[in-house]
């Protein structure tokens, strides 16, 4: 790697490392929102570059499906009992049990869209005034128009026209009592940038961002993991594929792409010369044109 790409991910790293120390210096309960995917595993990392060798300034969240891939529950898992920091989970299930939200029927039927009552709860619950999330400007073009401190009104909503300007690194986080501001320290990288953070910082990853032998349907033109979740019938034709996942989500939603890519270095080269974005195998994004936005403007991170 050039000098100048080192030099360049020195720049991005310590922008991040300043808006995850200004999180700690405006707020009163953040949290820092882990889904198990590359992006909040790389915010794991930058707050242990902010924030050691003393204790983070904020637990980790995660909300569970009850529908994720069972090797990133593992790694979640593994991760903290490694960094020794707490974490707090928020499940589906119990918004389900409790009639707060109502599970979708039919063969498509996902659970994805249903976190957002889940996360708002536990945002309530723990009175969270700001939550850190790995979202970037790259990977929609919702997250595009969005700034770094996000601030979302009491019922948890975002409003695209109720924008803070964000000049020379400057970050106001006042909000109202029950507002909450959602903050993205890596708004600013790409796809690449994180790989090659990863790389250079040799993060481990969960095993499904590696090419490797799974079962698969494929439905709506993807490739699916075959897994109970997924309402599977007599049309769902299971084979044996060589995939990996560019992004991690429910399972319900989210899809694998035919990969050789066993390496780090192979998945950098796979990703500089495919021409869709990683959002691109998320079937919740394909609902509408604005599909992103509109589940932020009700909550969703």
């Amino acid at each position: 790697m050039s000098k100048n790409k080192l030099n360049y991910l020195d720049d991005l790293e310590a922008e991040a490392i300043h808006i995850l120390r200004e999180v700690a210096g405006q707020f009163e309960k953040p949290a820092l929102l882990f889904s198990g995917g590359k992006d909040s595993i790389t915010l794991v990392r930058l707050a242990e570059k902010a924030f050691r060798p003393g204790k983070f300034p904020f637990p980790l969240v995660h909300i569970d499906t009850g529908h994720n891939f069972p090797e990133t529950i593992a790694y979640r898992d593994e991760m903290i009992k490694r960094i020794g920091e707490k974490l707090i989970v928020g499940y589906v299930q119990d918004s389900i049990d409790q009639g707060k939200v109502v599970e979708q029927k039919g063969k498509n039927a996902s659970r994805n869209a249903l976190q957002t009552v889940t996360l708002l709860d536990t945002i309530a619950q723990h009175q969270f005034d700001a939550c850190i999330g790995g979202a970037r400007r790259d990977e929609e073009k919702a997250r595009a128009k969005e700034r770094i401190f996000s601030v979302r009104d009491e019922f948890g909503q975002w409003d695209p026209k109720r924008q803070r300007p964000e000049l020379w690194n400057l970050y106001n986080g006042k909000i109202h009592k029950g507002e909450n501001v959602r903050v993205f320290p890596i708004s600013n990288w790409t796809e690449l940038d994180v790989w090659n953070y990863i790389r250079r910082e040799n993060i481990p990853l969960p095993t499904i961002y590696f090419a490797h032998e799974r079962d698969v349907i494929t439905r709506n033109g993807q490739l699916m993991a075959a897994a109970e979740a997924l309402n599977m019938d007599e049309e769902d034709i299971i084979t044996r594929r060589n995939v990996r996942f560019r992004t991690v989500g429910d399972m319900t939603c989210t899809a694998a792409v035919e990969s050789d890519a066993f390496e780090i270095d192979d998945i950098i080269n796979e990703i500089s010369a495919s021409k869709i974005s990683e959002r691109g195998a998320r079937m919740d994004d394909k609902v509408s044109e604005a599909a992103m936005e509109d589940r932020k403007k009700g909550g969703y991170f």
